[in-house]
């Protein structure tokens, strides 16, 4: 952990904030995390990496989009390392998504963009899971503000969120010929 950023125990967390509400949701939903307040905003993946001591691809990117067949907004949780391919993931999934208006995440998860949890959202919301996410015993996601951060253990936030696990790029040529 870095020396900018603070472990956040609950008497530090305002009530009825947007962290609160992810504090809440992980007991709820019995997940062990531990959230960090980092001293200014992480604005990539690295950025967040450095705070939480961890590597880049431990960092979980939360993606919101419309999903143009539903209209709904769906989650799309993945590695700091990786860029969603969104051409692959509708040719081999079968999925189509566009941006959506900023205000619309707001007003329906509950959180900015850049601070998007993956659980505490104030509705239901479908989400996808980077599958290389679970190759690591920890992952750090946003806590519910640009600022902050949780460590969760990858299978138990993809199983308390029922995520449905993806690739969200096309294997490399030497993942191909394993």
């Amino acid at each position: 952990m870095s020396e900018h950023a603070i472990e956040m125990t609950p008497d530090l967390i305002a009530a009825g904030s947007s962290m609160a509400r992810v504090a809440r949701a992980a007991d709820e939903a019995g997940l062990s995390i531990r959230i960090l307040k980092m001293a200014q905003s992480a604005r990539t993946a690295q950025e967040a990496a450095d705070a939480a001591g961890c590597d880049v691809s431990q960092i979980v990117k939360s993606l919101i989009f419309e999903n143009t067949a539903t209209k709904k907004l769906n989650l799309m949780l993945v590695s700091g390392e990786h860029n969603a391919d969104m051409g692959y993931i509708s040719k081999h999934y079968g999925l189509s998504f566009e941006r959506c208006e900023v205000r619309r995440v707001r007003d329906e998860t509950g959180f900015a963009i850049g601070g998007v949890a993956p659980i505490g959202h104030l509705n239901p919301i479908t989400v996808y899971m980077d599958r290389t996410l679970l190759e690591h015993g920890e992952v750090w996601a946003a806590a519910g503000r640009p600022d902050s951060v949780f460590s969760v253990d990858p299978k138990a936030l993809a199983n308390a969120i029922g995520a449905d696990l993806i690739d969200v790029r096309a294997p490399s040529k030497d993942q191909i010929n394993e």
